[in-house]
């Protein structure tokens, strides 16, 4: 691996009641779980000594409050694309839930009604994207899961239904970068919790 190419962190935010209950958080703006604040402490420890040209955050608070208690709040830019999956009308449901009322659903396939489609949260990647690209140094990004699969994705080059392949978990942090030149986007780690083992 090149040293002088960027890497692009992504950090998930903390736990929060939905996370933990496993119910679709979109735009609902929950904060964080006691555990959730300690776990993003415990995220900025991991990122304390990492230096960053560009630091970016969803506005809702589960993500903005970790940033913040990873110690970046004061420095971070807010990016209302990096807001979570708009769940429509199955904001709050299980996937056990919305599976006993369509069987076939894929979140990463057919979005929800009422809400995003894959279309729609792959163009707001895409800006996000574009946003990093511009910027000369390594950056850290902080927002929700089903965003930062797509994010990951559409790094790669791929279609948005591949998010359904990349797994991920609250206050994790992955790398996103290049494989020997700008031409070959890769990543380099993902969904890495090691930080929290002391948690």
């Amino acid at each position: 691996m090149n040293p002088t190419l960027p890497i692009i962190y992504l950090a998930r935010h903390g736990e929060t009641a939905w996370s933990k209950s496993g119910q679709h958080t979109g735009l609902t703006d929950l904060p964080l779980t006691e555990h959730g604040e300690q776990a993003a402490r415990l995220l900025g420890n991991r990122l304390r000594e990492s230096k960053f040209a560009k630091i970016f955050t969803s506005p809702l608070q589960r993500a903005a409050r970790t940033c913040d208690l990873a110690g970046f709040g004061a420095i971070a830019e807010t990016d209302p694309n990096l807001v979570e999956w708009d769940y429509g009308q199955y904001e709050g449901l299980t996937s056990p839930q919305i599976v006993a009322r369509r069987p076939d659903w894929s979140l990463f396939r057919d979005g929800c009604p009422g809400g995003e489609s894959p279309a729609q949260i792959a163009a707001r990647a895409d800006a996000v994207i574009n946003r990093i690209r511009a910027v000369q140094g390594d950056v850290l990004v902080f927002s929700s899961g089903h965003f930062l699969r797509t994010l990951a994705v559409r790094w790669l080059g791929l279609e948005p239904v591949n998010g359904k392949f990349f797994l991920l978990n609250t206050t994790s942090v992955s790398e996103l970068s290049y494989e020997n030149d700008f031409s070959r986007p890769a990543i380099r780690l993902w969904n890495d919790t090691s930080h929290l083992i002391s948690g």
